[in-house]
């Protein structure tokens, strides 16, 4: 092992950065490979090309006629860019991506072969699914599973196939996939939020929610990586003593870039141009070889899409300069992790961000109602909020280093906190003309001014607001933005709706104006959502013991956070949002709970793996070592040799006492690992495995960390910290 350290360490200094040609401007490359609105024009009839914009828009339906149009022309335009073959891409409920390719390539009935793709294949394909998790939906044997095209997400070129943006379900209709409930949750949202921005302006006709995710990221060396069993099965160190420089100087984070990691953008970039995926912002970010890049706002459903294939394009780019990507959250203990900032807003047909103030106290009060109204549903909400961004690898992550703490809060900043201060104090039932012009001068009209100068960003805040958007930062880097997108634009849209609700009764029935209904409306949320803003940092017990106080959820881990999917709270708003029925909501939380099991699982048996088979021969050889010396001093000089040799002979005490109970440790976690995987179901065996588990893993660590710094370095078997981390 030592052997395959060193040799990867000699291969990673032998690299040389690739020089990549920029062919033209990326305005005329954008999209090159995406049947988007351009390519439909020149290759469907006016029809298709008329009743795929209706279903884009309007959500209509495409009938079989014009899905044979859409199809003939989809594969005009596949075969003039040399495709070959045609899928349904698709987001099962493992987390990724998933297809099966077809060749367009057909026999005909007497024997003239031909390129043959139809509306049928278009519309719905039948992959062999039997294997992806379905939570208890469907039994094993069962296969049938649907993959029916999202005409909402345009088809692309992937190398040389087809790839066609698909929801996957069920034969009795239910969602096996990331993509389905978001879908509903954006209609969802739409139509509440069309509903209450039509108090402002009529003309609105739909509202979109935007997306702009933030890809945290670490590069390292393909050779390193492959060098540590840990990072090829889990995709993060198990162990690993700390290097003596890690972070603690700032120097990495916006530095130059190093022309290796500067390559490997620039090439991704350019694949990233021509799939119509509009990256913008590439940096260092704070730990060493960690990276961040960021693309241009999109309506959410194509921005979870393009973040998506985005991570596929990543790791195979990432091979070809050499390098291993790692989406894992916390590859290494002690530095910062890796998140995925979901910026989230909603924008109207009318180009208006309902999140931005406006030039006019009418528009201000359009961004208070639905900034207000987005407060008061994450606070309802909180918990099932942080169960979209629980893994076992975000546990890691989460309240250290940066990231957000496990309990959700708010942060908006004290100027706005002011403005809500005031508008609390609001009269009751109607306004005096007094108190109408202090509102609308003094208090709304002010907005603009006061969201001028605030620019102060809470690093820490689970979910911030940031000038026109709200940022929510506990996503882990792995995760699919489906998952607290759909959650988030669900508990939106029930919120509105319930706000539009009240704000009718009080015009109906108590005769008030709607700027005065919407006034008294707003004001209740602010003094019942109080609770949830916090502008401090969410680290330490003092805050803990606050948001006891405040009744907020601290659910530290994946299982505890999991519960509350299936809660009869959480079982009625997806129904009544029609975006999860309960045997859905079973089903991924089932999903969940056996995916924390698996990963808690695997992580556990290497680790077993690494001890057994590495870490304790590495220490006898070091022991041998040091038992030969001790013997060749005794030797010269006979019964002092003990004065001579005391430091050999403390260190090998040491080893042997950490060898002693690095063994212990690990045959307590396996013995606990064979009780958790006894139990009879997915939800106690999770709790087992966090509970009883996962506690080894950091007292295994400790014991290897320091055999790490007593052996001899080449007797290592493992790739050090300060190799895989300085590594350019």
């Amino acid at each position: 092992m030592p052997n395959t350290r060193f040799k990867a360490l000699s291969e990673s200094r032998t690299r040389v950065h690739k020089t990549i040609k920029e062919t033209g401007r990326r305005s005329e490359m954008f999209g090159k490979n995406v049947f988007n609105e351009e390519r439909m024009l020149q290759f469907l009839t006016k029809e298709a090309f008329g009743k795929v914009k209706s279903a884009i828009f309007q959500g209509n339906k495409i009938d079989r006629k014009i899905a044979d149009q859409v199809a003939e022309g989809m594969k005009a335009w596949a075969l003039s860019m040399g495709a070959t073959h045609y899928t349904h891409w698709f987001q099962p409920l493992t987390g990724s991506t998933a297809e099966k390719h077809d060749a367009f390539f057909d026999i005909l009935s007497d024997g003239r072969a031909m390129e043959k793709f139809e509306g049928g294949q278009l519309v719905q394909q039948e992959p062999d699914a039997s294997s992806f998790p379905n939570g208890g939906i469907r039994n094993t044997f069962e296969a049938r599973g649907y993959t029916a095209w999202d005409p909402t997400s345009p088809a692309f070129i992937y190398k040389t196939t087809l790839c066609i943006p698909t929801i996957f379900v069920a034969y009795t209709g239910e969602a096996l996939d990331n993509k389905a409930p978001l879908l509903r949750a954006l209609h969802a949202v739409d139509e509440a939020a069309t509903a209450v921005a039509q108090y402002f302006d009529k003309n609105v006709r739909k509202v979109h929610a935007t997306l702009g995710w933030e890809q945290e990221y670490f590069l390292l060396d393909k050779s390193l990586a492959h060098s540590r069993m840990d990072i090829v099965m889990t995709g993060r160190t198990l162990l690993g003593n700390p290097a003596a420089k890690g972070q603690q100087l700032d120097d990495h984070y916006f530095g130059v870039i190093p022309p290796r990691a500067l390559s490997f953008m620039s090439d991704l970039e350019k694949q990233c141009t021509k799939l119509g995926i509009p990256v913008k912002t590439r940096h260092n970010e704070v730990a060493p070889n960690q990276f961040e890049l960021a693309p241009v706002f999109e309506e959410a459903n194509l921005s979870v899409d393009h973040n998506l294939l985005l991570m596929d394009v990543m790791e195979e780019v990432a091979d070809k300069h050499n390098f291993t990507v790692l989406f894992h959250e916390k590859p290494f203990a002690g530095i910062n992790g890796s998140g995925k900032h979901n910026n989230w807003s909603l924008a109207t047909d009318t180009g208006v961000n309902l999140l931005s103030p406006g030039s006019t106290p009418m528009k201000n009060l359009q961004f208070l109602t639905f900034f207000i109204n987005t407060i008061k549903a994450v606070d309802t909400y909180e918990e099932l909020l942080r169960s979209s961004i629980a893994s076992a690898s975000n546990d890691h992550r989460l309240g250290a280093n940066e990231a957000p703490p496990s309990i959700i809060s708010i942060f908006i900043g004290k100027q706005l906190s002011d403005v809500l201060d005031e508008l609390e104090g609001v009269s009751k039932g109607k306004l005096s003309p007094q108190e109408k012009t202090e509102l609308k001068l003094n208090v709304v009209g002010k907005i603009p001014e006061i969201l001028l100068d605030n620019t102060d960003r809470n690093r820490t805040s689970p979910f911030a607001f940031t000038g026109n958007k709200f940022e929510m930062r506990g996503v882990g880097a792995k995760t699919n933005c489906a998952k607290p997108m759909t959650i988030l634009n669900t508990i939106v849209a029930k919120q509105l709706k319930d706000f539009k609700k009240e704000v009718d009764a009080l015009i109906d029935k108590k005769s008030l104006k709607k700027d005065e209904a919407v006034f008294n409306i707003l004001r209740e949320y602010i003094k019942t959502s109080k609770r949830i803003r916090f502008d401090g940092d969410g680290y330490g017990t003092e805050w803990q013991e606050e948001a006891r106080r405040r009744k907020l959820s601290n659910n530290k881990n994946t299982p505890e956070a999991l519960q509350v999917i299936t809660s009869k709270e959480s079982i009625a708003l997806f129904k009544t949002m029609d975006v999860m029925n309960e045997v859905e909501l079973n089903a991924h939380q089932e999903v969940e709970y056996e995916a924390y099991v698996f990963n808690v699982q695997i992580e556990g048996r290497v680790l077993g793996e690494m001890v057994y088979n590495h870490i304790i021969p590495a220490a006898l050889s070091y022991q041998n070592l040091l038992l030969e010396n001790i013997k060749g001093l005794k030797e010269v000089y006979g019964a002092a040799h003990k004065k001579v040799a005391e430091s050999q002979l403390n260190i090998l005490e040491q080893l042997g006492e950490h060898m002693m109970e690095i063994k212990k440790l690990t045959d307590e976690m396996t013995a606990a690992r064979k009780r958790a995987n006894g139990l009879s179901t997915t939800e106690r065996k999770s709790r087992a495995y966090c509970n009883n588990v996962k506690p080894y893993f950091d007292t295994i660590r400790e014991q290897s960390d320091k055999i790490e710094k007593l052996i001899s370095d080449e007797l290592w078997p493992f790739t050090k910290y300060r190799e895989l981390l300085f590594a350019k």
